[in-house]
Order: structure tokens, then sequence, then C-alpha cells
């Protein structure tokens, strides 16, 4: 039986946090921020929550690495 791989694309972009839940990095942070507004961007600087069906499907693709 071949071993379950972990999703690479998925390890990369997301951590899983103590409880379960998948934190992201949000996006719109990594050039041109001179157009953003100081509001905008200090709401940018904490991660964000993945949440409904996508989060199951990211704890899946992180599953066998843990």
């Amino acid at each position: 039986m071949p071993k379950q791989k972990t999703h690479k694309g998925i390890k990369k972009r997301y951590k899983l946090t103590a409880t379960g839940k998948a934190k992201h990095r949000k996006s719109s942070r990594g050039h041109l921020l001179s157009g953003k507004s100081a509001n905008r961007k200090r709401h940018l600087r904490k991660d964000g929550i993945v949440s409904g069906t996508l989060a199951k499907v990211v704890q899946n693709g992180l599953r066998p690495s843990m």
C-alpha cells in the first residue's frame, strides 16, 4: 500500500492552529502598498482563518504530515 503524501502547495500556504483551524496569509500585501490606505493595510496584517468546506480540504491536504 503506498503512503499518503502531504499536498505541498497547501503546506506552503496554510498552517494548522492547535485547535485544527487553517491559518493563511492575506493577499494584497506583497507590493503596491502606497496606493492602499493605512486602515486597509492594518487589517491585512493579521492572518486569515479558512472557514466552510475549504477548511476540510486544507485539513485533509495537511493530514499525512502530522
